[in-house]
């Protein structure tokens, strides 16, 4: 059963991320930049895929927890402390995505402990809060399914029913990989990016977003940052997860855009924002 955390959030701004993808390299970076921006643990949000292709998944896990930061489940947190055998990406059979799966899932698996499982069991699937009068949601991939993509092209008829659902007034989302905001009647849906992966933009850095007030007044803030990326590349390569993800962290491309929207595939290797 999906778990929902009501938190309370202070101060005028909120530091978000998602898909660490059990790259260590980023998310240690990722906290140093938070620490610089005068960030505490309680005002940044992780939404989700703290696991994924990388090569470090019980020490990106460890890194969370003792951070103290608030996160929900992504899909393969829900998988790993349900014991499933796939990552629950919602990639198409036979896809290069769903073949490389059944490679970095696995190796997941294996390193991830039943210590770390425990408290993934522990973890929220969603966070609502209030921030500057407007009631603020957070889940991984919709509301409506945790392994949903929804990007800056998806109908906005899609993303109404997930305000519906929520009853929110903005929108916190992840999964897809790539960042963007898109607005409409009031409402507000934001993906921050991942950190993890680049953003299939033909650069190598990773993308984070703050979400901020000012009387009221809401703004959303898109950044990116370097890592050592070559080392996350490098603890791959020697690991034997996917050659072609390896590769990705050195040219900012993705290996397929088998999950993209025709709109995002005509944007790869373009500058975003």
């Amino acid at each position: 059963m999906s778990k929902t955390q009501s938190i309370s959030i202070s101060g005028n701004a909120i530091l978000l991320f998602g898909g660490v993808y059990s790259n260590l390299q980023a998310l240690e970076k990722m906290k140093e930049i938070a620490v610089a921006k005068g960030f505490t643990p309680g005002r940044i949000i992780c939404n989700g895929d703290i696991v994924g292709y990388c090569a470090q998944p019980e020490e990106s896990l460890n890194f969370i927890k003792d951070w103290g930061i608030h996160s929900i489940t992504g899909n393969v947190e829900q998988q790993l402390r349900e014991g499933q055998e796939d990552c629950g990406c919602d990639f198409e059979d036979g896809t290069r995505c769903d073949i490389f799966s059944r490679q970095w899932y696995p190796y997941a698996q294996q390193n991830v402990s039943t210590e770390s499982v425990a408290w993934l069991e522990q973890m929220p699937d969603f966070l609502e809060f209030d921030f500057a009068g407007k009631k603020v949601a957070v889940v991984h991939g919709s509301k409506s399914h945790v392994s949903q993509f929804v990007f800056k092209s998806t109908p906005w008829k899609v993303k109404q029913k997930e305000f519906e659902l929520t009853k929110a007034d903005v929108i916190i989302g992840g999964h897809c990989g790539l960042p963007f905001q898109d607005k409409k009647d009031g409402f507000l849906w934001i993906n921050p990016g991942v950190i993890g992966m680049p953003a299939n933009d033909g650069q190598t850095d990773v993308w984070y977003a703050i979400l901020s007030s000012n009387e009221g007044e809401l703004k959303v803030e898109h950044h990116h940052f370097s890592y050592d990326h070559l080392l996350a590349n490098q603890l791959m390569t020697e690991k034997g997860l996917p050659a072609s993800y390896a590769k990705t962290l050195l040219t900012g491309i993705w290996d397929n855009c088998d999950i993209l929207p025709e709109e995002e595939t005509k944007a790869q290797g373009k500058v975003i924002m």
